[in-house]
């Protein structure tokens, strides 16, 4: 009894040039990260941006009473006042003690030569010696008096920039641009400086990291790989996925995890969209470098008790089924490794009705004779 035709789509089996692949599931973690804490103690008064939105650095984020630290400040600026009048005071007497100092020594050098002469008493000499040396103290006791000052002053101006600084504590700003998170503290509460907790964490998104592990063996390669040019990686959020996001690896890490041998990789990406969220599980596949291939579509392969094999269609349209070794799936083809030839054709569809030996009748013909 002969069966009739069976019809059936076909495909043919070609060499391309397809890319060496290796594949791993990611963790997407944000590109830099920053727990916003304050930095001055005291209440808070309010919180300038929406929780989750997008903030840039520079913004203010949050207010704290600055009432303390402006009069910290303002005490701090009168006190360099205060030293201002007494540094002025102090060189008037200073001046005044020079000019003492000045006609003292004139009056010692004239008693000396009247001295010389017989004119004047030694009771006379010794009472200007003594003002003239007396005048000479002054002098340097009112010089202390004026580097005291200076370094006072010098001391409350350093009062006054670290009370300026404590001043702009108080308007806490974002120091990068990113996603905002949870607010942690609300206003009215009480903001310890440097407290453990932070107000709010920012995630800078985009760019955006993407980690994974692949096994030590393909290091090499991927080194070597790298040095010469920027290896892509494109991830996915599942593997049913058609929209995939491609960035370039970044880095590799210095050490191979001995507990699982893989070494982790780290790759960037733009992420202008946001489809990438840290946290976020991706399925990431590294491109090494591309090769020559003997490929066959997908939907070729069928699974038999003894592995994978194709239905091979012959000259004269009977099929034989053909075992195969496959390899990686790229792009809706499968890399054969062995069992098939460059420019044979394989059935792709209606395989459950075939057998060894069985006519086909591919879509073309049945089109054409109909």
């Amino acid at each position: 009894m002969a069966f009739p035709p069976v019809p059936v789509s076909v495909g043919a089996v070609v060499q391309e040039s397809v890319p060496i692949q290796v594949r791993a599931v990611g963790n997407v973690e944000p590109y830099s990260s920053v727990q916003v804490k304050a930095q001055a103690g005291g209440p808070l008064l309010s919180v300038k941006f929406t929780e989750g939105a997008n903030v840039n650095k520079g913004d203010l984020l949050f207010e704290i009473d600055a009432r303390p630290y402006r009069e910290a400040l303002r005490q701090a600026e009168a006190s360099i006042m205060k030293d201002q009048a007494q540094l002025r005071v102090t060189e008037a007497n200073l001046a005044r003690s020079r000019a003492q100092l000045r006609n003292a020594q004139a009056e010692a050098a004239r008693f000396e030569q009247l001295s010389k002469e017989g004119i004047s008493t030694r009771m006379q000499e010794d009472q200007i010696r003594t003002a003239a040396e007396v005048a000479e103290q002054t002098l340097r006791s009112d010089e202390a008096a004026i580097e005291g000052i200076r370094a006072s002053l010098e001391s409350d101006q350093a009062a006054v920039e670290q009370a300026k600084l404590n001043l702009s504590y108080t308007e806490i700003r974002a120091p990068i641009s990113g996603r905002a998170g949870n607010v942690l503290l609300h206003p009215g509460n009480l903001v310890k400086a440097n407290d453990d907790n932070p107000l709010v964490v920012i995630n800078q998104i985009a760019p955006i990291f993407v980690t994974f592990g692949v096994p030590e063996r393909y290091l090499n390669t991927i080194s070597r790989q790298q040095a010469r040019q920027k290896l892509t990686v494109a991830v996915s959020p599942d593997r049913e996925s058609a929209e995939t996001v491609r960035g370039t690896l970044a880095v590799i890490d210095n050490t191979v995890d001995a507990g699982t041998g893989t070494i982790r990789l780290k790759a960037v990406f733009s992420n202008q969209h946001s489809l990438l969220w840290p946290g976020q599980f991706v399925n990431a596949v590294l491109t090494m470098d591309t090769q020559t291939a003997t490929v066959i579509p997908a939907e070729a392969v069928q699974a038999g008790q003894q592995g994978s094999f194709v239905y091979v269609v012959k000259s004269d349209q009977t099929v034989e089924p053909r075992p195969v070794t496959v390899g990686e799936t790229v792009a809706g083809k499968v890399i054969v490794q062995q069992g098939l030839a460059s420019g044979e054709t394989v059935v792709i569809d209606g395989q459950s009705r075939l057998f060894p030996g069985a006519k086909i009748l591919t879509a073309a013909a049945s089109s054409k004779a109909n």
